[in-house]
């Protein structure tokens, strides 16, 4: 436009000749043309400067994504490959040997201290007997005692008899495999000639009422299945060896039946779990039968744990349910308040809406920075990691402390730490590029924050997930064998047995005499003593009876 306005007034001025007017004007045009050149040259620049930053972006997202692949592939390997152990070598942590400084120091001059009062100690008492050779048998197992007397008591010189002077006594452990035989009970029958009246001692009530097999073989059964993880189709083959037909079709008859009768204490001992404040969850995937469709389908079992840091016997429950909505966690802990420990599941965010508490667990922060570190030797995951075991060394002081104790003990030592990481956090979270393996580590820690430290408030709260990761292991192991659970029922079956075997381990109870115990009095067992018969209280239960 600008140049058309000055050509217009050239030609519109009288006083310039025609040659004069015929050179301006090409001036002009060559300017017009030079100055059209150069924006399309600029337009051009422009273009290729936004290509290039979107290609640069491109390159920076396929970078990320490549790294992210590689964590991937790395953890895979390791995983199927490699040691699954997260423990931390002592030469990954003298990297940050700065860290420990002042605790290395403190433990020296502890150590110090404690080896000069232990010069004093044993200068002071008598050097005790040195011990030699293997470690004895254990106590509590029951002593068969074989005599391997000589054959003649005369001695072979004179002739004359020999006297017993001592003996040696050696121990082997031995173990009796499985031995099957048959109970016969004999009822005697009493008459009166006087009243015509028989009278005899009524049959023992079993659970199987009118069945050919004994307490002890179903409790064996069962342990067999839920606690060794046996398949049905090798304890039918082991009863095979001894000529003792175990046909599978009446072996899981009998575990739906035992089921049933041990739903009533299932019920019972997720009541008393349920009165607890604090509580671990988790959950792991197992098959069911699908019979529609004659192949397997995706179920869920849910763990409920108890707090190991509160008073009272660990107690853990499994409940069975057909996918891995939230709503069963719902369902289940409808109407209870207090803290749960989560992963960070989504299933689980609805409950922290109302009286439930959130805990984070730190196992699996620092399981997100120790990927990171066996991936790529990171140093920052490999700081995170050392600042975590600060915390953890804490929480093993005061393992045996009471709740009071250990929180004076955090309030004292977890406390700074702990602001000190999210410090730390906040300014590394800053230098890392976005959307790389490491944002995503420390953004998992940042955006929880609150749950994470919550346990730091107080004396009793745990740490971490760990006990429900250890109680939901043995499911883990036991699907490779028995591989699924027939139907719905079966899974509800499966996991009251759970419930109930797992919690008499955690309390150190022997799984298979308690279950015989129970199988034999549950026939006749009052519901108001229910309580009594729960791997919490046995053998007491045995003990009330008698009294």
């Amino acid at each position: 436009m600008e140049f058309d306005a000055q050509k217009h007034l050239l030609q519109a001025d009288p006083s310039l000749s025609k040659t004069v007017l015929a050179t301006l004007l090409g001036i002009l045009n060559q300017a017009e043309q030079a100055s059209e050149k150069a924006e399309q040259a600029s337009a051009k620049a422009v273009a290729a400067a936004q290509a290039l930053a979107h290609s640069q972006s491109q390159i920076k997202d396929l970078e990320f994504r490549n790294e992210k692949l590689t964590l991937e592939l790395l953890y895979l390997r390791r995983m199927r490959y490699g040691a699954k152990t997260e423990s931390w070598s002592s030469e990954q942590r003298d990297l940050f040997e700065e860290a420990f400084s002042a605790d290395s120091a403190a433990i020296e001059a502890e150590l110090e201290k404690q080896a000069a009062a232990a010069a004093l100690e044993k200068a002071a008492a008598p050097k005790p007997p040195r011990k030699h050779g293997r470690q004895p048998l254990p106590a509590h197992l029951p002593r068969v005692d074989i005599e391997h007397d000589i054959a003649s008591c005369d001695c072979e010189q004179c002739g004359k008899t020999m006297l017993k002077i001592g003996e040696d006594v050696t121990e082997k452990l031995t173990v009796v495999p499985a031995v099957f035989s048959v109970e016969r009970h004999h009822y005697p029958k009493y008459a009166c000639r006087a009243c015509e009246t028989v009278v005899s001692e009524p049959v023992a009530p079993a659970i199987i009422d009118g069945g050919s097999v004994s307490s002890q073989l179903l409790a064996w059964l069962t342990i067999s299945k839920f606690v060794d993880h046996l398949p049905l189709y090798r304890i039918e083959q082991m009863g095979a060896r001894h000529d003792v037909p175990l046909p599978r079709s009446n072996t899981s008859a009998w575990l739906g039946q035992i089921g049933v009768w041990l739903e009533p204490l299932a019920l019972r001992l997720a009541e008393f779990l349920r009165e607890r404040a604090c509580l671990h969850a988790d959950e792991t995937p197992v098959s069911q039968l699908d019979p529609k469709s004659g192949k397997n389908k995706r179920a869920y079992l849910w763990l409920y744990r108890s707090n190991d840091l509160e008073h009272g016997p660990p107690i853990v429950v499994f409940d069975y349910q057909a996918n891995r909505k939230g709503c069963h966690a719902r369902a289940f802990l409808q109407g209870w308040c207090g803290h749960l420990m989560v992963d960070d599941y989504s299933g689980y965010k609805a409950s922290f809406k109302g009286e439930v508490i959130e805990l984070a667990c730190m196992a699996h922060a620092r399981r997100k920075f120790f990927d990171l570190h066996k991936a790529n030797e990171s140093p920052i995951a490999a700081k995170a990691l050392s600042f975590i075991a600060l915390l953890y060394q804490i929480e093993g002081k005061g393992k045996n402390m009471s709740v009071t104790e250990r929180l004076a003990l955090r309030q004292k030592e977890s406390v700074p730490l702990l602001e000190k990481i999210k410090t730390w956090m906040d300014q590394t979270s800053l230098s890392v590029a976005p959307n790389s393996a490491l944002s995503t580590a420390l953004n998992y820690c940042l955006r929880r924050w609150p749950a994470f430290t919550r346990y730091a408030q107080t004396g009793h709260l745990p740490i971490d997930n760990n006990p429900a990761e250890n109680a939901v292991r043995p499911i883990a192991i036991g699907r490779k064998n028995w591989l699924f659970y027939g139907s719905e029922r079966a899974g509800h079956r499966a996991a009251n047995i759970h419930s109930l075997l797992a919690t008499a381990k955690l309390n150190g109870i022997e799984p298979y005499a308690w279950l015989v115990d129970v199988l034999e009095k549950l026939p006749t067992w009052p519901n108001s003593r229910l309580d009594e018969l729960l791997p919490l209280r046995w053998p007491s239960a045995g003990d009330s009876e008698t009294n």
